[in-house]
């Protein structure tokens, strides 16, 4: 597997600025974009979407991805929705590179480019562009990986925190792909990985950093995070109602996937894919999923309030949306 190449930001044609709709899982961004669709069809302008979701670019993962649906998609043009097979792997430089070039194309038709979406490696490495961290070393990850289903990941969070304590502060004990990753960083170079990113050209890009000026970035952030919770409950439980059992088990079915895949390691599949291997039951399942969306939401807030120049917005707050909204029409109207 090649070196993730260094992506260097550059600004939109004629400094043209992109918006981009951030925000925790649940909070309502793809609902925020397409009303802000029908407004702009309404005028005579076209927006693109451009999905920054690291889950969404996997075929086959629909139900607990929350995919927009066809008809959305139908209705507004959507982009890195659907792209590889769920055994490949898709990563934040390619994505950077992706966006960029998506943001041109769609200004060469004449439409607008909207990037939306909570995964925020992705947005680091489109916004301010991504250090060249060494590649895999699957010797490395099967044993770091077998270490920690025997040791246990917050043990291996530990074993961290020793060598790397700032990456370990940022990160959950049970945040197995992200702890793996930043151990196997130090196995190979000896090097912490917060070091390798500090001394990396794009240091501008730790948290704590302002926006670009060619991206205004719109983000929604619920003061009330229980009402998130309870939402988040909610979703889940709609999404085992609308068959996402069964779209895991059809995912089974492919002898290439299993557990270790960035696929399967998405919130709720990986779950979902342990009560289906029978090593948890349904309600344990459950408690898991909730428990892996609740820490997603907890990191994506935590990128997010530390990026200086954000226009921030409560979701639940009706008058907040509906400021929102102005907001990213006044930036297409610009």
């Amino acid at each position: 597997m090649p070196t993730e190449p260094y992506i260097q930001p550059t600004h939109a044609p004629n400094d043209v600025a992109t918006l981009c709709i951030v925000g925790p899982t649940g909070a309502g961004k793809t609902h925020l974009a397409m009303s802000l669709a029908e407004y702009t069809k309404s005028i005579g302008i076209t927006i693109e979407i451009i999905s920054m979701d690291s889950a969404l670019v996997y075929r086959g993962l629909d139900i607990g991805s929350a995919k927009p649906t066809k008809a959305a998609q139908e209705a507004v043009n959507h982009h890195l929705i659907d792209i590889i097979e769920p055994t490949e792997v898709y990563s934040a430089a390619r994505f950077a590179n992706d966006a960029k070039r998506l943001c041109a194309e769609i200004r060469e038709r004449g439409n607008t480019p909207v990037v939306v979406g909570g995964t925020m490696l992705y947005w680091r490495a489109w916004a301010y562009g991504l250090s060249s961290l060494p590649p895999a070393n699957p010797e490395i990850r099967a044993r770091l990986d077998k270490e920690g289903k025997s040791m246990s990941w917050p043990a291996m969070h530990n074993q961290l925190a020793k060598v790397d304590p700032e990456t370990a502060a940022r990160l959950e004990p049970n945040d197995a792909q992200r702890v793996q990753r930043a151990l196997e960083v130090y196995a190979i170079t000896g090097k912490p990985m917060s070091l390798l990113l500090a001394d990396s050209p794009s240091e501008d890009g730790r948290v704590g950093s302002t926006i670009p000026p060619w991206i205004h970035l719109i983000s929604l952030e619920p003061n009330d995070r229980k009402r998130l919770h309870l939402n988040l409950e909610k979703r889940f439980d709609e999404m085992l109602a609308a068959g996402f059992l069964d779209e895991v088990k059809a995912l089974r079915t492919n002898a290439s996937l299993h557990a270790d895949l960035p696929a399967i390691r998405s919130v709720g599949y990986r779950q979902t894919w342990e009560f289906l291997e029978g090593e948890i039951d349904a309600e344990r399942m459950r408690y898991k999923a909730l428990a892996a969306t609740r820490q997603l939401g907890k990191r994506q807030l935590t990128w997010l309030r530390a990026i200086e120049g954000r226009k921030t917005f409560d979701p639940f707050n009706p008058e907040q949306m509906k400021t929102a909204l102005d907001s990213c029409k006044e930036v297409l109207s610009n």
